[in-house]
């Protein structure tokens, strides 16, 4: 068994210019804990694989393909591979997001 603890991983600046901890990655999956702050924006793009996301804390809008929603703490969105996937924290508060992607990149 492995315990991770999200508060201990390194945080780095990704491509997109958001905080991320990489929590795991092997050829079946890969997940990562986003941490956008009020204004940060993830620019929409897409993966050749299955995604989805849960909403680990605050608020923010998640845009998957043509469809656009607030989401907060607790909710789980699903997108298809090669679907564009754009996350705003366009809510006044901290959007926190484990990413999964399935198989692994």
């Amino acid at each position: 068994m492995e315990i991770i603890k999200l508060s201990e991983l390194e945080a780095k600046k990704n491509k997109r210019g958001v905080i991320a901890k990489s929590v795991f990655k092997h050829e079946n999956a890969q997940v990562m804990n986003l941490v956008l702050s009020p204004g940060d924006r993830v620019p929409g793009h897409q993966v050749p694989v299955d995604v989805f996301f849960y909403i680990k804390e605050g608020k923010g809008t998640l845009r998957i393909g043509e469809e656009s929603n607030v989401v907060e703490a607790g909710t789980i969105v699903t997108c298809p591979p090669n679907t564009e996937m754009e996350l705003n924290a366009d809510q006044g508060e901290k959007f926190e997001v484990l990413n999964v992607k399935t198989p692994s990149l």
